[in-house]
């Protein structure tokens, strides 16, 4: 009986353009397949690979998602093809370079993305913390990563929405509350309005405000912003309305979403948060990834070390313990020498009479 061949998948980075081109989430697509998120992001990076029918189930989905946009493909070169005559030009057909400037290295494409998207995430993290150094670090954190990741930031569709996503996971982590610097509350807005917006913001559950900042702060659409929070659309949609509900509770006049718009642009522009240069994201980024790369190593070296140290120390056979001591009962105790006989007497004079050196001592006589 032969074994049949496992179907082929397509490679990591091809399954996750294939969910996206598809418009599909992570909690979507595995609930097709009947798996979780982390499962089918594990999928996704490569990390681990699916078996069994699972791995028939999603190779299908990928299937349908890969005829599918091809087709889309074909119909938009369908569109663009031009017919006249009996030629017709394709657009699948290379077109001639264009003579325009140089691209851009890797640092000065990383340093343009930062200069386009940090100061606007800097203020949004405030709106998601309240706290400006906690902002400035969060988006400071993200682009780091960025800089660690940037072959794969760079092609990816959106490096914006990217880099947005880090630096709201690394705000709004709960950590946070753990470390010292972020115990005391900071100064609060000056003006009394922006207080009460800020502190209707921080009573709100983090989900809810991150897709309060996304949809009515950002500008996203639902669908946008479902994909960005790992939600499907009727959810975002519920917690959408039930954070819109929360904040008009206390403040009414922000009952209508133009206005609450209005005001949350309003307040994250009223407060002065700055970003640092991108050379210094850059370089800081490189310093963090060498700490923990020879952190890394000498854990290893150190697990190595005394797993050496172990092998060689320990026994090779087995010892049986030993038992504990027992007190001995029924054995008279030790005499202590008594007084001497008058032999013994007259022996020890005999002996303190001769001397102590002398041929008496070394040569031996007979008897």
């Amino acid at each position: 009986m032969t074994r049949q061949p496992a179907t082929p998948l397509p490679p990591p980075k091809e399954r996750r353009r294939l969910r996206e081109a598809g418009a599909l989430t992570h909690a979507q697509l595995a609930s097709r397949v009947g798996v979780s998120r982390e499962t089918l992001r594990a999928w996704e990076s490569g990390r681990t690979a699916p078996r069994g029918h699972r791995r028939e189930a999603y190779a299908r989905l990928l299937t349908q998602l890969a005829e599918s946009d091809r087709s889309a493909v074909q119909e938009a070169a369908g569109e663009r093809e031009v017919t006249d005559g009996h030629t017709a030009l394709r657009a699948e057909e290379p077109a001639p370079p264009p003579d325009g400037p140089a691209p851009l290295t890797p640092a000065q494409a990383f340093d343009a993305l930062y200069a386009f998207c940090a100061p606007a995430l800097v203020r949004q993290a405030y709106l998601l913390t309240g706290r400006r150094e906690l902002a400035r670090e969060s988006v400071e954190r993200a682009f780091e990563l960025a800089w660690q990741q940037w072959p794969e930031v760079a092609v990816d569709r959106d490096p914006a929405g990217w880099v947005r996503a880090a630096a709201y996971e690394y705000a709004l982590s709960p950590w946070h509350r753990f470390r010292p610097r972020y115990r005391h509350p900071e100064p609060p807005p000056a003006d009394v309005r922006d207080r009460a917006l800020l502190d209707a913001l921080l009573a709100l559950p983090a989900p809810y405000r991150r897709t309060l900042v996304l949809h009515d702060g950002v500008g996203l659409g639902l669908p946008e912003t479902a994909a960005e929070t790992e939600a499907s659309t009727p959810a975002t949609a519920k917690r959408l309305l039930h954070a819109r509900e929360a904040v008009a509770e206390r403040l009414p006049e922000l009952a209508d979403p133009a206005v609450l718009h209005r005001r949350l642009a309003e307040l994250a522009s009223t407060e002065r948060l700055r970003a640092a240069r991108p050379p210094a994201v850059r370089v800081g980024s490189e310093r963090r990834a060498r700490f923990w790369t020879r952190a890394a190593i000498a854990f290893t070296v150190a697990l190595i070390g005394a797993t050496t140290l172990t092998l060689r120390t320990a026994p090779t056979r087995y010892e049986p313990p030993v038992p504990p001591g027992e007190t001995v009962r029924g054995v008279p105790p030790r005499a202590a020498p008594g007084p001497l006989s008058q032999r013994e007497l007259g022996l020890r004079e005999k002996l303190r009479e001769e001397m102590v050196t002398g041929p008496v001592r070394l040569v031996p006589q007979a008897w």
